[in-house]
């Protein structure tokens, strides 16, 4: 299972817009070639492979708090706390399945999308069933939303880190294929054609 096209294209055009660092031009250190370089992020897969245990505490403690305190919200906040609850559930499903193709297999357009998951709308999603104190938000309800927001903040900021280095990989191996590819056929030198020129011209005009 996998992104569909035009999304990978979107996402891949998408990273190579933010996250390509200008200034890097090749590898880091001489004889260093891209092809050999890890980018996967160890603190990111750990913090995926913690929140893939943590979540269903998250939403068992949050349904059990929402059926408790049902009857007391007002209608409006009783159709917002559901729907939250349906639409988090889905995202973060489609979130942690992104994560970890984009960051084992080194995939740029999943972990962008998983980025873009985690930044555009589970954290807002979460911080508002934190912040919200229409919500009568219970102890144990704000203990896992501290814990989870704490989850999707720093993978944020750990999978942009990555995606910096996996966009400037992508883009250094590119560079060293157009090299590989120049050093097998070269172009002919400047200086060496206008002397080829110089001598058919003067083997046309002939001896004086």
């Amino acid at each position: 299972m996998s992104l569909p096209e035009p999304l990978r294209r979107r996402l891949g055009s998408f990273s190579r817009t933010v996250f390509t660092d200008g200034h890097r031009t090749g590898p880091q250190y001489p004889g260093d070639r891209a092809d050999n370089e890890i980018v996967s992020s160890l603190p990111l897969q750990m913090s995926l492979y913690f929140n893939v245990y943590f979540f269903p505490f998250w939403w068992l403690s949050t349904v059990v708090m929402l059926h408790l305190k049902y009857p007391v919200l007002s209608d409006y906040y009783k159709f917002i706390l559901v729907t939250i609850m349906i639409l988090a559930s889905l995202i973060e499903v489609i979130r942690l399945y992104l994560g970890y193709m984009g960051n084992l297999q080194e995939k740029v357009p999943e972990l962008a999308g998983f980025w873009l998951l985690s930044l555009l709308l589970q954290l807002p999603v979460i911080l508002f069933l934190l912040f919200n104190e229409g919500l009568k938000i219970q102890p144990l309800e704000r203990a896992v939303h501290i814990v989870f927001a704490l989850f999707l903040t720093f993978q944020v900021i750990a999978a942009f880190v990555t995606l910096k280095r996996m966009v400037n990989k992508l883009a250094t191996h590119f560079r060293l294929n157009e090299f590989d590819q120049l050093e097998e056929h070269p172009v002919p030198d400047f200086y060496s054609l206008g002397k080829e020129e110089r001598a058919v011209s003067m083997a046309g005009r002939g001896p004086c």
